[in-house]
């Protein structure tokens, strides 16, 4: 059956979600392809993921995304999980198969690289230590990208010790976790430092970090996109550090979600990224 043959359904799980940006995305390929389909945001507590996942094929999706509060749980859910989800430790897509079962990938790790690439397009993995603060989901994905690219020292921060150190015994010797009262010290020598926490976004605190350490070559990221300049990066930038923002990540996942789902790849377009900025 070909795409011009059926309405394409795929949409975003979250509770809360109405905020996602992702619709907007999704239904932006679809109008460019002039493919007939939407994306919607799906309201889903976390009681009821099961059975929503589950109802993806006989109401005819073809997939999903997932944000918070659902992608460790999705984990326990889905019938296959891909291997990058599973050192990821936690699901961001769901593809539903013709036979009605769901295999759970992991796009984050991919978003993140491949923005990277297009803001930074100089951006070497060999170029020195990364320098990665928080240890949660998003640290995760950001820390397994660096490793598959090459980075063969990630320097880990965390407020809480023991979760960066399991998150380093976990990932093996690439990963050294580091004391929190260590965070300004680590930045000495080092190529690239990822801000993963919350903090910066809309309604948080500022992260606290000193770059005074920081080599000038070396280049700022955050996985923040609401605002798109955290205090974070303007510290940054004000050094005289190049930056990138968190949008990228978003918008570079969806290319895998949708060969996955409709079998071909969109382009992330400046046209895209323009017009999800504008609605920040």
């Amino acid at each position: 059956m070909k795409h011009t043959d059926l309405f394409l359904l795929a949409g975003v799980m979250g509770w809360p979600v109405m905020h996602s940006r992702s619709p907007m995305i999704h239904n932006h390929w679809f109008k460019v392809h002039s493919m007939a389909g939407t994306y919607v945001p799906l309201a889903i507590q976390q009681e009821g993921l099961a059975g929503a996942l589950r109802a993806m094929h006989p109401l005819g999706f073809s997939g999903c995304n997932l944000t918070i509060p659902h992608k460790q749980a999705a984990m326990g859910i889905v019938d296959e999980v891909s291997d990058a989800a599973r050192s990821i430790g936690a699901i961001s897509c769901v593809t539903v198969r013709p036979d009605g079962s769901l295999i759970g990938s992991n796009n984050d790790a991919f978003g993140f690289i491949r923005n990277l690439k297009q803001e930074q397009p100089s951006w070497r993995a060999d170029a020195g230590p990364a320098v990665v603060i928080g240890a949660g989901g998003g640290s995760r994905a950001v820390c397994y990208g660096l490793m598959q690219e090459g980075v063969k020292e990630i320097r880990l921060l965390n407020r809480g010790y023991e979760r960066a150190q399991t998150l380093a015994d976990e990932f093996g010797s690439v990963i050294c976790a580091y004391p929190w009262t260590q965070r300004h010290d680590v930045m000495h020598g080092a190529a690239l430092v990822v801000n993963t926490t919350s903090q910066g976004m809309v309604g948080q605190t500022a992260l606290d970090i000193k770059l005074d350490l920081l080599p000038l070559s070396a280049l700022a990221a955050d996985i923040i996109y609401i605002p798109l300049e955290t205090p974070f990066l303007a510290a940054a930038r004000e050094r005289g550090h190049r930056t990138v923002n968190g949008l990228g990540m978003l918008l570079h996942q969806g290319p895998l979600a949708w060969k996955a789902w409709f079998g071909m790849e969109p382009v992330v377009t400046a046209e895209l990224r323009a017009l999800v900025e504008g609605s920040l």
